[in-house]
């Protein structure tokens, strides 16, 4: 049997709910085949982040060049890079290797409010990073640290703020406005000509841990499918959606929990 190969490169969330874990758990509910690049290793749970160990970038390098000379990756996700060096090591990486797609989930501070991201590495992401990916899906915080402004007050300013981006070398920008005050939860595509405006209804739920990884992961495993950009974005919203409307099916920890990645899967299996 032949499935599509999707590589999470991005670090590991040791409660399962987002990063790696959630890249993998969400890779094998679109159907893909999930190789996984571990950037760092997070002391994490439900409540926060209270430790993280950054390998050397020869390490991530050695294990980029692994998965590369063996797999035949159709799209690739990218989450946390941790620090400068591991992002250039991930750059240099993405241009032996073109013409993959790449989706970039800016990761630089998680959930809880903890950092993600050493400062000089934003430089990295802005200058390298973005300019090789054909889709990056910022939030509000990190759009706003990505373009130097404040962050988007309404959607004209999130659409401003998507050009930008898009200007810097992106194919194409999915900006998140999930923690955008408004009566509902709008995003905001823009491929350099046309914005697609998507709105769904919020979720009442705590259990948010890991959304932006899933979103992301998602879109590389439609890619993988060989979907287009945009199909894969909507696909992956409508994932999203789900995944949250049945979080709460799942009690894991007292604090933010994650999203339930197989809701359809499990619920099958108790038919």
């Amino acid at each position: 049997m032949t499935v599509p190969i999707a590589l999470t490169i991005a670090g590991s969330d040791s409660s399962g709910g987002a990063g790696i874990q959630a890249d993998l758990k969400t890779f094998s509910a679109f159907g893909a085949y999930g190789a996984s690049v571990i950037t760092a290793l997070t002391a994490q749970n439900t409540h926060g982040v209270t430790a993280v160990h950054a390998p050397p970038a020869e390490f991530v390098t050695a294990q980029l060049a692994a998965v590369f000379s063996d797999l035949d990756i159709k799209a690739i996700k990218i989450g946390m890079v941790a620090n400068a060096e591991i992002a250039e090591a991930i750059a240099d990486a993405l241009e032996r290797n073109g013409s993959i797609p790449v989706v970039l989930d800016p990761v630089m501070v998680a959930t809880s409010g903890d950092a993600l991201l050493a400062p000089k590495a934003e430089e990295v992401i802005r200058n390298r990073l973005i300019p090789l990916s054909d889709l990056v899906t910022p939030n509000l915080a990190e759009a706003a640290r990505l373009t130097s402004q404040p962050a988007a007050g309404n959607e004209t300013e999130m659409r401003a703020q998507a050009r930008t981006l898009h200007e810097l070398g992106s194919g194409s920008v999915l900006f998140k406005g999930g923690h955008f005050e408004a009566p509902e939860a709008v995003d905001t595509l823009f491929d350099g000509t046309h914005y697609d405006r998507i709105a769904l209804p919020w979720v009442d739920t705590k259990n948010t841990h890991g959304t932006g990884c899933t979103l992301s992961s998602a879109i590389a495993a439609c890619l993988a499918h060989g979907a287009s950009m945009r199909d894969a974005v909507f696909r992956a919203k409508a994932y999203l959606a789900d995944a949250l409307a049945h979080a709460d099916e799942l009690s894991i920890g007292a604090g933010n929990g994650p999203v339930h990645h197989f809701h359809e899967l499990w619920r099958a299996i108790d038919r």
